[in-house]
């Protein structure tokens, strides 16, 4: 399955998850994002975004000052 790296470190909210949907659009269903961001208020918008979307937050961790995200495609219907 496909993997694809976003690095939006550096961005604020809403710009990181503004441009990993726009990522995702691009992606087949099924394919995975990662997503690398610095931005404390990412956690929630992440889970927020997976919640409304129905895409899978498979990943939500964060190593020193970096947000690391995993987000799976939803399959559309």
């Amino acid at each position: 399955m496909t993997e694809t790296l976003l690095d939006v470190q550096g961005l604020t909210c809403p710009l990181p998850v503004l441009k990993a949907n726009k990522v995702l659009r691009g992606l087949p269903d099924g394919a995975t994002l990662r997503v690398l961001a610095t931005d404390p208020a990412s956690m929630a918008d992440f889970r927020a975004y997976c919640s409304e979307t129905g895409h899978e937050l498979l990943e939500a961790a964060q190593e020193g000052a970096v947000f690391r995200y995993a987000l799976r495609k939803r399959v559309a219907p």
